[in-house]
């Protein structure tokens, strides 16, 4: 039917029918949050931890030390039973890092129902193959219905019930991702509540590579504060991260648009700037010149993506300089000043994307036999 009060006028309205039971597969802060989401929009919630100390802190306490301070309530079942998580599970959503998915997801399918689709909010590239989240599922839960969980989103700012607004991505499919049976269109009404609202995309590409390489832009940007530089190199930094995660999106077959939406600026406005982002804390304190306080077992999905980003980059036929220089400083030692001087001082070259690879000039601040791209 027609919703006469939509901002778009004459846009068809929908009412499709939410998924009741969700089971949260991964138990740290993010996924915490997400269980505290789906509970508070009504659904009945599971919430699956691997640690099993974790698992205990919250049944005596309801609090997971993952995300102190936060209450759960008593109706959300915690528990390192698999099996008990997904019992009679409408939705599944896998919230664990992403170079641990495909064991997950494996463990996942042989629990399972079949038709019973799932959601994925991990960010990254899987290191081995150069694979997306969702190639992964696909492989490991082949015919799964499947979307993508993306946005600009601190845990514990889910969890404190700030206003919040998501991405669900999937493939369109015949009928378009708004029509009531389809499952990005059930997911997104399974999570909104008064403070969390979700958007639609049809574009999972795009907002999965916007995921995976905001975490790398993190890292420099937070290496960009820890060394006391101004707005001026971070707007730059945002800017051009931005046309990275573009030019890859585009590459393997997503949109350049989606970088403008939730999952890309929005998502890279917040990671960038704010040291609730343990990607960006981590790049502070190389900045600094301290060592990263990687304590707790937390993982830096930046640190982990900057190189399996760059590799499927470099695979593709893409430039990536931004990711490449975050590569070369936290895996192979590259000293901070020097990558921010071959960042400078590489060929000056066009914006926009259309114009790129038309022309460079060399850089007059590069001696004569440095002029060549320091990165890709």
């Amino acid at each position: 039917m027609r919703h006469t009060g939509s901002a778009t006028p004459n846009a068809d309205f929908h009412e499709p029918a939410p998924y009741g039971r969700v089971a949260i597969i991964g138990g740290g802060a993010w996924g915490t949050a997400l269980a505290l989401a789906a509970e508070r929009a009504g659904r009945e919630t599971t919430l699956w931890l691997r640690e099993a100390e974790a698992a205990a802190q919250i049944a005596r306490t309801r609090q997971n030390p993952f995300l102190p301070g936060h209450r759960l309530p008593g109706s959300i079942l915690a528990t390192t039973d698999l099996a008990a998580a997904l019992r009679g599970a409408e939705l599944a959503v896998l919230v664990v890092p992403s170079q641990h998915l495909r064991g997950i997801a494996t463990r996942v399918e042989a629990l399972l129902p079949e038709g019973i689709p799932v959601t994925l909010c991990a960010k990254g590239i899987e290191a081995d193959t150069g694979a997306l989240m969702t190639q992964v599922i696909a492989e490991e839960m082949p015919g799964r219905p499947q979307a993508v969980l993306s946005g600009p989103s601190f845990a514990i700012e889910v969890a404190e019930d700030q206003p919040t607004a998501v991405t669900i991505a999937a493939p369109a499919g015949p009928d378009g991702i708004f029509a009531e049976g389809h499952p990005a269109a059930r997911i997104a009404v399974t999570f909104a509540s008064r403070h969390f609202r979700p958007y639609l995309s049809d574009d999972p590409i795009g907002v999965e590579v916007s995921g995976a390489v905001k975490n790398v832009l993190a890292v420099a940007s937070g290496i960009i504060d820890g060394r006391g530089m101004g707005s001026n190199p971070r707007a730059a930094l945002l800017a051009r991260g931005l046309a990275e995660i573009s030019r890859l999106s585009v590459a393997l077959g997503g949109r350049a648009e989606t970088v403008l939406g939730l999952s890309g600026a929005g998502d890279v406005i917040l990671t960038c700037s704010s040291t609730k982002s343990r990607n960006f804390s981590f790049g502070q304190a190389i900045g600094a010149g301290r060592v990263p306080d990687t304590a707790r077992g937390a993982v830096v999905e930046g640190v982990v993506n900057a190189r399996s980003v760059l590799a499927l980059a470099q695979k593709r036929g893409v430039a990536m300089p931004i990711c490449e220089a975050v590569d070369r400083v936290v895996h192979h030692g590259l000293p901070v000043e020097r990558a921010i001087a071959a960042l400078l001082t590489g060929p000056l070259r066009a914006e926009p994307r259309a114009l790129e690879h038309r022309a460079s000039i060399a850089h007059p601040a590069t001696e004569a036999p440095l002029r060549r791209r320091v990165f890709a």
